[in-house]
């Protein structure tokens, strides 16, 4: 299904670059059509990387999510682990779903989505599902933090607590993101009703987010940095915590060896999910670290900026890590990795099976 999108969507991308070097080869070119044709190859390439997001990041998550709901099929439940990775695979399809591919057919001028409602529906969703994917990052760092405390302790009972309660907080995770970022559906317009550059603004490249004072963005503004920060702060220090949990189970299992002489097998599921979560949070660190310190220069600027390239570059950075995420879960993960195996392997033998009986 998505070979046969991609090859659609290059062959289209094709037929578009072919009409413009047409254009652009008749005649001379005044500076006007400099401008145009330097604009083009910008969007060109703008339109190429959200296409490499897509296509990475739309049949990732959709793998990771298949291979869960195959597992619940199979098992009749999900652990709580398990249901939380569901859970943010599903957050990571919708920002790259949404975001990347409607950038990508925009930037191709195959699809207009980005009217006045175009542009305050996906910048509302984009906003909602990237914020969900930063809190959900953190509540699995903090699971698997838990995970690894000692039975009878009081975070064990922490652990039970949350595994409990976890459809509760995954609707108050929802509820508190959507309130948040509300702001996009009252200051997000289409571009072609902003041809005038204003002050307090932000140039997202098809859209134009229109704050009516700078007091409002300021604050806007500090709300998504601390939304950001305060997640990025408690996973970071969930992840140290389990990295020395790791590393004195290391030293004490390679002094139980050395007693007995060799032997003995350290490790188990718990430590493999930990060192995948601490994979997933440096990930995360990294990528939306770079976001938000975009973010804040674009808080800086009093007018609006001509190029959007620092708002491009946000995104992009925001959007790899819901793109390489499903990377790292399906190579890491050996439930999901081994329902992929036999899905695969399956659909071989199912179609050995009906060639076999129509003969």
């Amino acid at each position: 299904m998505w070979a046969r999108f991609l090859n659609v969507s290059v062959d289209l991308i094709v037929t578009r670059l072919r009409k413009i070097s047409r254009r652009e080869g008749s005649g001379t070119r005044s500076s006007s059509d400099l401008s145009t044709a330097g604009m083009s190859s910008e969007i060109f390439v703008r339109g190429m990387l959200y296409l490499s997001l897509t296509v990475v990041g739309v049949p990732g998550n959709a793998a990771v999510i298949l291979a869960f709901l195959l597992l619940l099929h199979q098992e009749n439940r999900l652990l709580p682990a398990d249901a939380i990775v569901l859970h943010l695979a599903s957050v990571n399809l919708l920002v790259v779903g949404v975001r990347c591919l409607l950038e990508t057919l925009a930037s191709f001028s195959l699809a207009s989505v980005f009217s006045d409602t175009g542009c305050k529906a996906v910048i509302f969703v984009y906003r909602t599902s990237r914020s969900l994917s930063i809190w959900l990052t953190f509540v699995l760092s903090a699971y698997q933090c838990l995970s690894i405390a000692p039975p009878g302790s009081h975070w064990a009972s922490a652990r039970a607590l949350v595994a409990r309660y976890l459809g509760w907080l995954f609707f108050f995770l929802w509820l508190l993101n959507t309130c948040m970022s509300s702001a996009a559906i009252l200051f997000s317009f289409g571009k072609q009703n902003n041809s005038s550059l204003t002050n307090h603004g932000i140039n997202v490249q098809f859209c134009y987010v229109r704050f009516p004072s700078k007091l409002s963005k300021d604050a806007n503004g500090a709300a998504q940095v601390g939304r950001d920060v305060v997640p990025m702060a408690l996973m970071t220090l969930a992840s140290l915590t389990i990295l020395v949990f790791l590393y004195k189970h290391s030293r004490q299992v390679k002094g139980l060896r050395s007693g007995r002489g060799g032997g003995g097998g350290g490790g188990g599921a718990e430590q493999r999910a930990a060192k995948a979560v601490v994979a997933l949070v440096t990930l995360y660190v990294v990528l939306y670290g770079v976001d938000n310190g975009f973010w804040v220069y674009t808080l800086t600027v009093r007018q609006t900026m001509e190029s959007s390239l620092i708002s491009d570059l946000r995104i992009f950075f925001s959007s790899l890590y819901a793109a390489l995420s499903p990377v790292v879960i399906i190579a890491s993960n050996r439930k999901v990795n081994g329902r992929l195996r036999c899905a695969v392997q399956e659909k071989p033998v199912q179609e050995r099976a009906t060639s076999l009986s129509t003969m």
